[in-house]
């Protein structure tokens, strides 16, 4: 688990994903779109990933990715980053993490 929260505190925005999941890639692209770069991590790519789902699992997500970071601060899953796109509060988020400016 601390492996996950050092990774997830370096930079603003931290996605925890798999290669083949295709909320994790819609999620980037929502990103993307509102101009901000997240870090991406591929847990079936990385040598401690089964470790690390497990961590965010015992985190609170469910499923395991993607899982986003927003500011050092768990999101949730694409469920979450959706709802808070809907709502309006994940751009002023991005904004406070100096994920993107305006």
């Amino acid at each position: 688990m601390e492996r996950v929260r050092d990774l997830a505190s370096k930079k603003a925005i931290v996605m925890f994903t798999k290669s083949s999941c295709c909320m994790c890639h819609s999620i980037k692209s929502l990103f993307y779109e509102l101009g901000a770069s997240p870090a991406v991590h591929e847990l079936d790519k990385e040598s401690r990933g089964k470790e690390m789902e497990w961590a965010l699992r015992g985190m609170g997500c469910n499923p395991s990715v993607p899982a986003v970071f927003i500011g050092g601060q768990l999101v949730g899953s694409a469920t979450d980053v959706l709802s808070s796109h809907v709502d309006g509060t994940l751009k002023q988020r991005l904004i406070d993490a100096n994920a993107i400016w305006f």
